[in-house]
Parts: structure tokens; sequence; C-alpha cells
């Protein structure tokens, strides 16, 4: 039997199914991709159900999207404690054990990452308006996701933080010199981020770069390589000032988000 290939994950659904099983991408709907080459996030329909594990996620709105998680029995998403937005009593909470704690919230970082435990429905937000992306992780993948943009994780993914040596606080924001990382063993994991304003994505083929304003950075898969890079603007009898830039080489995906909100004015 022929199956529809999702365009956005790649994965395989069967031929009368209208969005994708594992990401909710519509899939009798082409990816819009820009000149440059960047291809939008896909817009999730309202209701979009995203399957994993024994547990379905389904996103509803689409200005301050929410993702409710109907979690089944043994299975268990991660998140930062303030998105929660409900829960059913039943449900059971508990806190990630994590390493580095004194180095994560010197860099802005969440200390208490929070597990619920099915059965049950819980349900998260961001406070602010901006898109879900859905990335369902495979075997085997490495993800470094600019801080407090993951939105929750399944339990077949190890999350950690990284440190990025050598750049500037001016780099995330002013926000520090970490990253959340997200690694995939042997069974697909599944990934909510929270981008603000809109998403758009972009594979680098190897050696092919790519300049990008730091703000704007979300995502990169672990194989992308990148790097400060000063760009100096003159401007004549005032002398000049200086712009700092990520400069991103492939090869890998890259995610970037059309506007940035500064965390510490919350």
């Amino acid at each position: 039997m022929d199956r529809l290939v999702c365009q956005w994950c790649q994965s395989q659904n069967t031929p009368e199914a209208v969005s994708c099983r594992s990401c909710g991408a519509p899939l009798d709907v082409r990816m819009k991709v820009s000149d440059s080459g960047w291809t939008a996030a896909p817009r999730l329909r309202d209701l979009t159900e995203i399957h994993f594990g024994n547990s379905v996620c389904q996103i509803d709105g689409q200005i301050v999207p929410v993702a409710e998680v109907n979690l089944g029995a043994g299975d268990t998403v991660f998140f930062e404690h303030h998105t929660l937005l409900w829960k059913q009593p039943q449900t059971q909470l508990s806190v990630l054990s994590l390493k580095g704690a004194t180095k994560r919230l010197l860099a802005g970082m969440p200390v208490i990452v929070t597990v619920a435990h099915g059965p049950g429905r819980v349900a998260f937000s961001r406070d602010n308006s901006g898109e879900l992306v859905v990335l369902p992780m495979h075997p085997g993948q490495e993800l470094d996701v600019r801080e407090h943009a993951f939105l929750l994780g399944s339990q077949h993914i190890d999350y950690s933080y990284t440190r990025i040596k050598g750049l500037t606080n001016i780099l995330f924001g002013g926000q520090g010199m970490f990253m959340d990382r997200f690694v995939t063993g042997q069974t697909t994991g599944l990934l909510l981020l929270h981008g603000y304003g809109n998403v758009f994505q972009r594979t680098l083929a190897a050696g092919e770069s790519m300049l990008v304003e730091p703000g704007g950075f979300l995502y990169k898969d672990s194989s992308v390589q990148f790097q400060t890079e000063m760009q100096q603007l003159t401007t004549g009898f005032f002398g000049g000032t200086g712009m700092s830039l990520m400069r991103l080489t492939g090869p890998g995906r890259v995610g970037i988000q059309s506007m940035y909100h500064h965390q510490a004015s919350e």
C-alpha cells in the first residue's frame, strides 16, 4: 500500500490521512518555501492530533496555542514547570533530576523541570503569542534549542544543556552561553517548541553558511556548527558600531523565529 510522506518530518502516513500522525502537518497542503529557501513551519489546524507512544497530543488555538496531552499509562512528558496550564487530578507529577543546577540558575535556565505521568490529561502553553513547532526526533538525533523555547518532550528524549564556549552574552538576547540539548536513543521521541512570531526552517548543505541575528535563532541540528561574527558598521564622522551575528554552517537544519521576546522582562 502506498504511503504519504510528510514533507515536514518525513514520517509515513496512510493514504487517507489529511494530517501527519507524527507532527500534525497538513498532508493536503504543500509546504510554503520562500525564494531564499526558508520553509514556513506547518500551520497546524485547530484540534490537530499528534500520536506518540500510547499518548495523543492535541493542538488547540492559534494566537496563544495550547498543547493538550492525553497521556497513556506508562507514558511521561517533561516540561518547565511554569508552562503547565491545567491537569486532571489523577495526572501525577514528579521532578526530573538535573545536573549542574547552580550553573543553570546563573545562565537563566530552568532549575526545576517537571515530569507528568500517565494516565491522565495535562495541558501546556507559553504566555505569549507565536507558533508551536512539532519535531518528532528519530533515533540517534541531537537537537540544540535556545533556552526557554521548549514546551514539552517525551520520555524517550534525554534532556541536558550545553555551554557555548567563547561567546559573549550578546548572543541569545544577553541571557548567557547555554542551550538546551535534546538527544534520542533507539526510540523515536516527540519535542514541542514554542517560537515567538512565525517559525521558519532551512536545511543547510555541508559547508553552506547563514548569518542569523542571535535573537532570531531558535534551534539547530547538532551537526550545524556556529561561531560569533562581528559586522563593523561605519557612520562617518561619528565613527562606527558593531553588530554581533551567528554564523551557522551546515550540514543540518536551522530554525529561526521572526520575533524575539526577552525573558527577563517577564
